[in-house]
């Protein structure tokens, strides 16, 4: 819970304790605490900032899952304005930047975020320590600007390439990956689709594919494939659209130029809208366990918390005036949700 300022202090530390969260370091980052007794001590920090997906409605929702259905300790950070307005496009904000120092894992909705070099310095720190990281959809874009700007190439597995579905007409069907019907990570993980088109994308060797990405004939799980061709970006070589299906969920244990190593999930899914699809919160949440190597549940909880209603995905599209303090627990998102665009004749 935010920082209840209009309460007598004993009435707001009571709220807090019986709700399972405390009031954050400040007004511009939320801190949720696991309900008394179930905490497991690990520290999840989620990093919130992009301007098109909606990662400051997705990330709380998440954290809210963590920290009251699994006992992780949350802490979510986003780009603000100095009063604590939330604003995506603010890409050199990162609020409270110090709690990376204690994080036990980094979940990361970034876009061409270009820090100030000590926030910058912190996450490199934490990184070469060789803390576990989950990317989320522009993820691999994370950073532009400075020198992280090929993390997601170098560390995820992979970069910006281009949209190989047809932006916001194509949505996705993921499609596990032969071979990788027994990982942890897809436990209980059945039916994931989102209305977000799939990515080009070609994880390196080293890396483990869960799942790839059909790419539909539209918007809808029962849209039909899409069934044409196109050419790679990467060596301009021509094939369906479909044949291969490009990855959308990987993971990787990458070994940094400390020598340390980082155990990496990566999907190119993770639009706000998308999380209404429990398979896919459910791939994050397994992915946490499997980051923090703890045993991941057969079928694990993540039926929201408080009611979640995401925005549609799109630039200029988050709600406007919304204060951080406005999406603590007990707490829906304020204000009316982006609405999607009517569908292409």
């Amino acid at each position: 819970m935010t920082r209840l300022k209009s309460l007598p202090l004993q009435l707001g530390c009571a709220i807090a304790l019986c709700l399972g969260v405390h009031a954050a370091a400040s007004d511009s980052s939320l801190v949720f605490e696991p309900k008394p007794g179930t905490a497991n001590g690990k520290h999840v920090v989620l990093l919130a900032g992009d301007e098109e997906y909606r990662s400051e409605e997705s990330l709380p929702m998440l954290a809210k899952i963590l920290s009251q259905r699994h006992g992780f300790k949350c802490t979510v950070l986003f780009s603000v304005d100095e009063d604590g307005t939330v604003n995506p496009d603010a890409g050199k904000s990162l609020s409270d930047p110090e709690a990376i120092d204690s994080a036990d894992l980094l979940l990361l909705s970034l876009r061409f975020r270009n820090w100030p070099e000590e926030t910058t310095a912190r996450f490199e720190k934490a990184y070469l320590a060789g803390k576990p990281v989950i990317g989320l959809r522009t993820s691999t874009h994370a950073f532009n600007g400075n020198r992280l700007k090929d993390f997601g190439k170098k560390v995820l597995g992979e970069g910006w390439v281009s949209h190989w579905g047809k932006h916001k007409s194509e949505a996705t069907l993921a499609v596990v990956e032969p071979g990788a019907e027994g990982s942890s990570l897809l436990h209980g993980v059945q039916d994931v689709f989102g209305t977000t088109d799939v990515y080009e994308a070609y994880p390196p060797e080293d890396a483990t594919i869960l799942l790839r990405g059909k790419v539909l004939a539209g918007m809808t799980p029962d849209s039909p494939a899409a069934d044409y061709k196109k050419n790679r970006s990467k060596d301009k070589v021509e094939q369906g659209v479909n044949d291969p299906m490009m990855a959308v969920a990987w993971t990787r244990l990458f070994q940094n130029e400390s020598g340390k190593t980082n155990r990496v999930f990566c999907t190119t899914m993770g639009a706000a809208n998308e999380f209404v699809n429990e398979g896919l919160r459910r791939l994050v949440v397994n992915g946490v366990y499997w980051g923090l190597q703890m045993d991941v549940p057969s079928k694990a909880a993540v039926d929201f918390v408080d009611e979640y209603k995401p925005g549609f995905y799109g630039f200029k599209g988050y709600r406007k005036g919304v204060k951080v303090t406005d999406l603590g627990l007990g707490k829906a998102l304020p204000g009316e949700p982006n609405p999607a665009p009517a569908p292409k004749q």
